[in-house]
């Protein structure tokens, strides 16, 4: 039942006292409503179908309870994970030669694990804030997205560069990467950012896709394109390998599982994303946008925390072991 069916049910509506009940004259508030309600005319209330009324209401209370529970368990996982990946963390600062010469692995889990926080906690302050005025929206309602599309570009250079690698760096492979990238890239800052508009309901501040057009579902359309094309580039090359050694076969399986794991994990976010971004219901349009944030976050580390898993033991593997770890692993163990 969309709100226009309900505003048809109002308009033949009356008080008690015979005069019609204005469309316009209903508030937004829901306890509001109820006592507007309460002084129609009961002879009307089952002539003219309250009860649709009550399912719409109970609808939109279900659908905002939802969205709380989404994101409280987003900020639930994701914090676990922070815990949980903290000794690999203080692992991967301790490997470093210094804080001036640190690995493009070092830098990418940097980058990846605290701009995703920043992107979690704003978001989420937006939503559960009950002090929002319409002006401080305007300044604020963008933040969440921007970091969106940072988030995003992180994962998708993760993602490139592993890529890259187990390709053996071959020039076209690297220029097509690129080209894919950036293409991409312009479409998530356009998509992403075109047609917002500040959303304000008691008080807390979200985005919505507001445009005649709706557009941001093509921001998590085209993050899915990026992940088919790399991960099957990358599986494809991984599946070409000959391991020397039963340790580099187990190496390559973990590569495989992790670029397939990666994909089935963001691919299952991104749709659940556009599907929401898909529909005209603004206040229900960010419900998942939390748990995208999250899940990026996760599995982009997770990538990364299995690179520096492998390349630890590398003094201890034989010269044909390190010539092929190399082949998979020099660009994101290389210093800057």
């Amino acid at each position: 039942m969309m709100s226009s069916d309900v505003r048809i049910i109002f308009r033949s509506l009356r008080h008690k006292d015979g005069a019609l009940l204005h469309p316009k004259s209903i508030p937004s508030s829901t306890s509001l409503i109820e006592d507007e309600l309460s002084d129609v005319d009961p002879s009307y209330q089952n002539q003219h179908g309250l009860y649709i009324y009550i399912m719409e209401r109970n609808l939109v209370i279900d659908s905002t309870t939802s969205e709380k529970y989404m994101r409280i368990a987003s900020i639930s996982i994701a914090f676990y994970d922070y815990i949980l990946t903290l000794p690999a963390e203080w692992r991967l600062y301790r490997s470093q030669s210094s804080v001036f010469h640190m690995s493009l692995s070092c830098i990418l889990f940097i980058l990846i694990r605290y701009v995703s926080i920043v992107a979690v906690v704003a978001s989420n302050y937006g939503y559960f804030s009950t002090s929002f005025t319409q002006q401080a929206c305007q300044q604020y309602y963008l933040v969440p997205p921007i970091f969106k599309v940072i988030q995003m570009m992180i994962a998708q250079v993760i993602l490139g560069v592993r890529t890259f690698n187990v390709s053996r760096r071959g020039r076209g492979v690297g220029i097509s990467l690129l080209l894919i990238y950036f293409l991409i890239v312009v479409i998530e800052w356009f998509t992403d950012i075109f047609g917002r508009a500040p959303v304000v309901i008691n008080g807390n501040c979200t985005s919505a896709d507001a445009a005649k057009t709706l557009s941001t579902w093509f921001f998590y359309l085209a993050a899915m394109v990026y992940d088919i094309v790399v991960v099957s580039i990358s599986t494809r090359n991984l599946l070409r390998y000959n391991p020397l050694s039963s340790r580099v076969e187990q190496l390559i399986r973990v590569l495989i599982y992790d670029g397939i794991g990666y994909f089935v994990v963001l691919t299952a976010s991104n749709v659940l994303n556009l599907i929401l971004y898909h529909t005209t219901d603004v206040s229900t349009q960010s419900a998942g946008a939390s748990m995208g944030y999250a899940v990026t976050w996760i599995m982009s580390q997770r990538i990364l925390i299995h690179v520096q898993a492998f390349g630890k033991s590398d003094h201890r593997a034989s010269h044909a072991q390190c010539t092929e770890k190399s082949i998979v692993w020099s660009p994101l163990t290389v210093r800057i």
